[in-house]
C-alpha cells in the first residue's frame, strides 16, 4: 500500500496518481492543471454537453466492492443540469446490468460524456442522491475534460425506442467464450472503471476512454489482457486509482451490434517491462485479469458507424 506524505496531503492529487507522476518526473508540474482543471463544479459548456448526448458511460462499485463500468443509451435529453453542482440523470434500474447493483443512493459514482462523432469527451464522478427506480441527481465531486486523442469518430443512431429494453438474457461465465473473445481482440474503443478510498473517507469513483488501433488489446492464453498506455494528459486518474487499488472493471461496445461485454477483475501496472516494445507507441502497459465476465446481447439500442471525414 502506498503511503502519503503531507506534500501529497496538500495535493490536488491523491497518492496514486502522485506516484505515476513521480514516475515520470512531472509532480509539479501537474500541481498548477490538477488545481485548475479538476473542478467541483461543472463550467457551462459541461452543463450544456451532457444533455445533448444519447448515451452515458458509467463506473460503479457494488457491495462486494467490485468494480464495473457500463454504457446506458437514451434520448438526448435524459441528462440535465439544474446547477453547476448537480446532473439530473432519467434512467431506470437495469437489474441485467452488474453496474447496477453499484448505483444505490448515496454510492459514488463516475460518469463519462463522450461524444464519438465530435470527439469531445467531459468525466464527473460524485455521489448518487436516489429518491425513485427511474431516476438519480448526481452531487458532482470532481469534474473536468479531457483531449479527444485515440477517440474513433463514429456516428450513433437508434434502431429502436430505447425506453425497450432487450429481450435477450445476459451470458455469465468466467473464461471467455469464442464471441467474447472476438470482441475483445478486434476492439479500437473500450472503457475502464476504477476507484479509490480516500483517505478522508469518501470513495472516488472513475470512468474512461481507451483508444487505439483496432486489435490494440492483447489477449493471452491464460485470458488475461494486456492494454497499452499511451501519452495523454499525465493526470494518471486510472493508473494512480489502480496503484492504490488494483481493481477494475472494463467495458466493450460491439458497435455493429448493440452487444456489451462487461467484466470485473484484478489489474497490475507495467512500468518497466521488456513486453512494452511489443506495443508501438506504448509507455507502459497494465494487465488486467477477469474475474466476472458479463455478455449482453443486443443490450444497447444504438448502432454506430465509423466516420473517416474527421
Amino acid at each position: 500500500m502506498l503511503k502519503q506524505s503531507g506534500e501529497d496531503a496538500a495535493s490536488p492529487w491523491h497518492r496514486g496518481e502522485l506516484e505515476m507522476q513521480r514516475s515520470l518526473g512531472v509532480v509539479e508540474r501537474m500541481d498548477g492543471p490538477g488545481r485548475n482543471f479538476v473542478r467541483k463544479a461543472m463550467p457551462e459548456q459541461h452543463r450544456a454537453f451532457f444533455p445533448m448526448l444519447p448515451f452515458v458511460v458509467l463506473g460503479a462499485v457494488d457491495a462486494k466492492g467490485d468494480v464495473w463500468a457500463t454504457v446506458r443509451a437514451a434520448q438526448p435529453g435524459f441528462m440535465s443540469s439544474p446547477d453547476p453542482e448537480t446532473l439530473e440523470v432519467l434512467l431506470p434500474r437495469e437489474p441485467a446490468d452488474p453496474a447496477d447493483a453499484g448505483m444505490e443512493d448515496g454510492a459514488a459514482i463516475a460518469m463519462l460524456g463522450i461524444q464519438l462523432e465530435t470527439r469531445r469527451r467531459n468525466r464527473l464522478n460524485g455521489v448518487i442522491g436516489r429518491t425513485d427506480a427511474g431516476a438519480f441527481r448526481l452531487r458532482v465531486g470532481q469534474s473536468f475534460g479531457n483531449c479527444p486523442q485515440y477517440i474513433q469518430p463514429r456516428a450513433a443512431a437508434f434502431v429502436r425506442d430505447p425506453a425497450l429494453p432487450t429481450t435477450l438474457p445476459p451470458l455469465r461465465f468466467h473464461e471467455f467464450d469464442a464471441r467474447a473473445r472476438r470482441m475483445v481482440e478486434s476492439a479500437d474503443t473500450f472503457f475502464v472503471a476504477s476507484y479509490v478510498d480516500r483517505e478522508n473517507g469518501e470513495r472516488q469513483v472513475d470512468v474512461s476512454h481507451r483508444g487505439g488501433y483496432a486489435g490494440f488489446v492483447h489477449l493471452g492464453g491464460d485470458g488475461a489482457l494486456t492494454v497499452p498506455d499511451f501519452a495523454g494528459n499525465r493526470f494518471f486518474n486510472t493508473l494512480g486509482n489502480f496503484l492504490v487499488n488494483p481493481r477494475a472493471g472494463l467495458v466493450f461496445i460491439d458497435f455493429e451490434t448493440g452487444d456489451v461485454l462487461q467484466m470485473t477483475g484484478r489489474v497490475e501496472v507495467l512500468l518497466d517491462s521488456s513486453e512494452i516494445a511489443a506495443f508501438p507507441k506504448a509507455e507502459r502497459l497494465w494487465r488486467f485479469t477477469p474475474v466476472n465476465i458479463v455478455l449482453r446481447p443486443d443490450a444497447l439500442p444504438l448502432r454506430w458507424n465509423r466516420r473517416s471525414d474527421v
